[in-house]
């Protein structure tokens, strides 16, 4: 197990920046999402972690060594490919083998080590097969276990769920948690699957165009994003934000949506202009009249409950509805909302306004 610091980590190739200006902890044992959409950069920064790419500036240490510049096998890592990299032409005790074999472990130890793992990702039946003729779900524990069997200070994984189909993905999911309670070894997984990622980490961050946005548990990612992009690119439907009439001042305890006033948590900052965030299922249907006007223009069911797309004069938002209590397109609402669980973001800024809500719940990773 092992702490990693990236610290300033830059990475150029001709014209472009991939990753700028990055740092970051990666606390020991934490199972740590590299979260974004493509080309944002989470990639590159697993490159450089696993030493496949080596920075344009900046630097990265594991376990307190620095490791900027030594290759792959110069690092006590261990990485998992989207696409598997087994060996086809080997069996699948030969590729969980293959790397203690390399580096000259005792045959007694590899024969040990090979059956503790099988045993964990429970493949000890597939031992003497073809990986060729292996299911998806099969193939992704063997290169799972050929990372695990070395026992690294740290595993990377770049999309390994990728190209498995939902149900196999949502089985991983809960067998990489369970492997992860199990190991403690610490774990940095790239991925831009949100549900993925909210069902993994300890900690995620969230990049785009080559810059972290938010370092934070899955509670904070989702309750208090740090700006616009990651309030709308994290929850499906994505938060809803509406225009605040007027300035927002310091302390202000309510603001102005379409003409009518809604309490909002005590801020701590002040805004020329501002937008107000509810997420979907903290928006309330309220009798016409109440509240915001409103007009239900679709719904959509989704089994537990329906999504309701609201259409008034400050805005299109969501409201996540009571399968029982299903809106009739076209009815005519009030909207309110669960105003504890509100957030303001300066306008211009894009940036979240903090608030004594924002403010109590403290980001569980340092970056910047």
């Amino acid at each position: 197990m092992a702490e990693i610091r990236i610290r300033n980590l830059q990475k150029r190739f001709a014209d472009f920046t991939a990753v700028r200006d990055s740092s970051l902890v990666l606390e020991d044992g934490k199972f740590v999402v590299l979260l974004g959409p493509s080309g944002c950069g989470k990639t590159t920064t697993l490159r450089m972690i696993a030493g496949l790419e080596f920075p344009t500036a900046g630097s990265i240490t594991l376990d307190g060594d620095d490791v900027t510049y030594l290759r792959p096998r110069e690092r006590d890592i261990a990485m998992v490919f989207q696409l598997f990299a087994l060996y086809p032409h080997m069996g699948v005790r030969d590729n969980l083998e293959f790397p203690l074999r390399n580096e000259g472990v005792p045959r007694a130890d590899i024969d040990r080590r090979v059956q503790q793992v099988a045993s964990i990702l429970r493949i000890e039946h597939l031992l003497g097969s073809r990986v060729g003729g292996l299911a998806g779900g099969d193939r992704q524990r063997v290169a799972l276990g050929r990372a695990i069997v070395r026992e690294p200070k740290a595993f990377l994984m770049d999309e390994p769920l990728g190209t498995l189909d939902a149900e196999f993905r949502e089985l991983m999911c809960v067998e990489l948690r369970k492997l992860h309670e199990r190991l403690k070894t610490t774990t940095v997984f790239v991925t831009h699957d949100q549900n993925e990622a909210m069902a993994l980490a300890d900690h995620i961050v969230v990049m785009n165009k080559g810059e972290i946005l938010q370092a934070d548990d899955p509670h904070g990612i989702y309750n208090f994003p740090s700006c616009v992009f990651v309030a709308r690119f994290i929850g499906r439907p994505p938060m809803n934000l509406l225009e605040v009439r007027g300035e927002l001042p310091d302390g202000a305890q309510c603001v102005q949506v379409d003409g009518r006033y809604v309490d909002v948590p005590a801020v701590r900052g002040s805004a020329a202009r501002a937008l107000l965030g509810a997420r979907p299922e903290h928006v309330r249907l309220l009798p016409a009249g109440e509240g915001l006007g409103g007009r239900v223009e679709r719904v959509e069911y989704f089994g537990s409950h329906w999504i309701a797309e609201l259409h008034t004069d400050a805005g299109v938002l969501k409201a996540v509805v009571d399968k029982a209590t299903r809106p009739a397109e076209g009815e005519c609402v009030g909207v309110g909302f669960d105003t504890a669980r509100l957030v303001l973001f300066d306008a211009d800024s894009e940036r979240l306004v903090p608030s004594v809500t924002t403010r109590a719940h403290q980001p569980s990773m340092r970056h910047g």
